[in-house]
This record gives C-alpha cells, structure tokens and sequence, in this order.
C-alpha cells in the first residue's frame, strides 16, 4: 500500500506492477488538476539513471512530451572567468532530461492507469491506519479498507505516516526561496545547464524543448527569503531583465515564457527511513537544496531499490512487511542519501561564503576538478545518479 501518488509514489508502483507485484496507491489530490501548470509549474532533472527505470518499467511511453536531453553542465563562480565544465563524450549518454513536472505527472498516472497490479484511490484519504503483527489495514474516509503487507509513505515532507511512527528527524531552514519558471531567450541553449554561483544564492538555468521557434530554459533561482516578494512583485519585464543580468546576456535577450512560483528551501533528513511495515520514500524520507537537481532522483533510487527488495523477497515466499527485508532496504537507501544530502548542503554553504577571497579559492577549486578526470569523471557519474550500488532498474535491467 502507497500513501501518496506524486512523483515518486507513482513510480514505485509502476516499479512493482512491471514485476507482476500488486498495490494500491492512496493519494487525497484530484490528479485531474495536476494537468494545469497552475499547479505545479515546476521542472524537474531526470537523471541517466532514473530515465533507464523510466524505460525499463515503461514510463517513458506514457509521456506526453519527451524530456530536453541535458548534454552539458557548466558551473561558474559568478561571472568572473573560469570554472567547471561537465562535458561527457559524444557517444556517451546525456547527463539528464529536463521534463516539466505536469508531463511527469501525466506521464506516471497513465502509466499506473495502464498497469493490471495497481489501484488507485484518488480523492481519499486514510482515517487510520493499523501497522499490526499480520499486516497494515487502512480504513479510508468513505468507510472502505485496504489490507496489505507493507505501507510505503510517499506522502512528502509533511507524512503523516512518518510522524505517526515517530521517527526523529533532523530539519533545518535555509532561509532562501526559490523562484521558478521559465524563460524565452534568443540564442539556443545547445542542450547546456548553467549553475552560477552567487553568495545571495545560486542561479540555475536549465535546457528546455523548443516551443516552436521560441528557445526555452527553466530557472531555479535562490533568493533570501527577505528579497522573494520583491523579486515577485517585479513586472515580467523587470523581472526577465533581473534574469539577464543574472545570466550575464550570454543567451541574448529574454522574455518570462511563463508565470513565476516561489517556495522556501530547507532540509531534512529522517533518521530511519523504516519502522514497523513501514518504509518512507522521496521526501517522507529526505529534502535536499536543489542546488544539484537530485532531490526527486533521490526518490527514484528509493523506489528502485525498495521494489527489487519487495519482488525479491516475493519470489523467497516472504511476507513483504518482514523486517529483514526492510532492513536490507535501509542499509542499501541510507548511506546514499545521508551523503548526497551532506554534499548539496557543504555545497550550499561554501558557495554562500562571500568576498573575493572565498571566489579565488572556489574557482581555483573548480579549475583543479576540471583538470582531474578521474575526480571530474566520479562528479559526472553522480550526475547522472550511476555511482555506488546501483538497483536493477537504475541499470536499465528488469527485476
């Protein structure tokens, strides 16, 4: 049983229904609003790896859109000289896909809609949940139950079955909102993803599908939490001028190609990510800056491993709740994600220290990882989410 069909929730249930392997998905959303960018106009970072799973367990068939390959990323201290150029071969794949979070959601619910081993139960919500000796039983506000051997929050930062586990967790506020949407510009973006780093917060610019002959990047722009109004409250011309500037008009002149958003930046990291037949998922589980765009593929790699350690366990004749099974799913899941969560968040803070000094040594830091390709080519594969012990899914191989 999964409480929540976002991103991640979505993807473990199709995880599971490609290996034959039955569940219900709860989720209190009306998916139907989801269609509208209103909702959600964000984008989201697809790493190789996440899109092997996309394809393996046939996600990527059910998107409306393909995502805008990422061929490129390039890291700048500001706009002073230098800095790190993440380049991989022409053969090799590309680093990412940039999808739009509507298409996404679209995507997996069409996915979970087409799969014969998945229910799903929009517009409801658990009244109680019971984790007892046997199984988990759920009683749904319209009276009905769902009986299961395991639950799996996906409910996001706020799950309600996390902290009705009581399990600790360690949280902590950047005091920085990010602003999202997306921009127009002259110039092409050539399948490049921008990263400069400024000391009032980072500024990311991240490649888009063409609309039509309008050339698009989406931004994710980190912004002290006492400027965000502001920056808001700017007109779109103001505001795509702020843009331009910020990306020192090497794409040419930008217009605002979309309505701006805002949320706050913060992070959280759960101390166990199991309990009783329970296991926590995506940001149940933990929140990260996206200064490196791996939060959501964070959650991907935990829906790829906990879904091969349930059909494995499945195929053993174990009862899927079983603590052994959940343990080997917190020692795959939890080094990796305390790791990244502590890199994202040095990163932050080192990129947030200002003065010329702290820039010289930033961009003779970056010019010394540019220059070692062994260092330079272990970044890359975290990029791309192939690094550490990798779930077969994330290989592109099935279960």
């Amino acid at each position: 049983m999964i409480m929540g069909g976002g991103l991640v929730g979505l993807a473990l249930a199709a995880a599971l229904d490609s290996s034959g392997l039955s569940c219900a998905v709860v989720d209190p959303a009306d998916p139907d609003q989801r269609k509208d960018p209103a909702f959600d106009g964000r984008t989201s970072a697809v790493s190789s790896s996440s899109k092997r799973m996309f394809d393996t367990v046939g996600i990527t068939d059910h998107l409306p859109m393909p995502g805008c390959p990422i061929r490129k990323i390039q890291v700048a201290d500001g706009l002073a000289p230098g800095g790190l150029c993440f380049d991989p071969t022409e053969d090799d794949e590309p680093l990412g896909w940039m999808n739009e979070n509507r298409h996404l959601r679209a995507g997996l619910r069409s996915r979970a809609e087409a799969g014969g081993h998945v229910r799903l139960r929009w517009k409801r919500h658990a009244t109680s949940i019971d984790r007892g000796e046997s199984g988990v039983v759920a009683t749904l506000d319209d009276g009905s139950k769902i009986a299961a051997p395991l639950l799996v929050a996906a409910e996001g930062r706020q799950s309600p079955s996390r902290e009705a586990a009581g399990i600790r967790m360690a949280r902590w506020r950047y005091n920085h909102r990010a602003i999202v949407s997306t921009l127009a510009h002259e110039r092409p973006h050539e399948n490049i993803a921008y990263e400069i780093f400024y000391p009032r917060g980072p500024f990311a610019l991240l490649p888009m599908l063409d609309d039509g002959d309008r050339h698009r990047s989406a931004i994710v722009w980190s912004v002290a939490e006492r400027d965000a109004a502001g920056m808001l409250a700017l007109d779109t011309d103001a505001f795509a001028a702020e843009a331009e500037a910020a990306m020192g008009g090497f794409l040419g002149r930008v217009t605002l190609a979309a309505p701006r958003s805002s949320y706050p930046l913060g992070f959280h990291h759960a101390a166990r990510i199991t309990d009783h037949r329970l296991a926590l998922v995506g940001d149940s589980a933990h929140g990260i800056h996206p200064i490196a765009g791996q939060g959501v593929n964070l959650g991907y790699r935990d829906a790829a491993a906990l879904a091969q350690v349930l059909v494995e366990g499945a195929r053993l004749g174990l009862d899927l709740g079983d603590a052994q099974l959940l343990a080997r799913y917190e020692r795959w899941r939890s080094l990796d994600t305390f790791m990244v969560a502590l890199a994202t968040d040095g990163l932050t803070r080192v990129y947030g220290v200002p003065g010329r000094t702290a820039s010289a040594v930033r961009r003779f830091g970056m010019g010394l990882i540019d220059r070692l390709a062994p260092l330079k080519s272990r970044l890359m594969a975290e990029a791309r989410g192939t690094s550490g012990d990798l779930p077969l899914l994330l290989r592109g191989l099935p279960i």
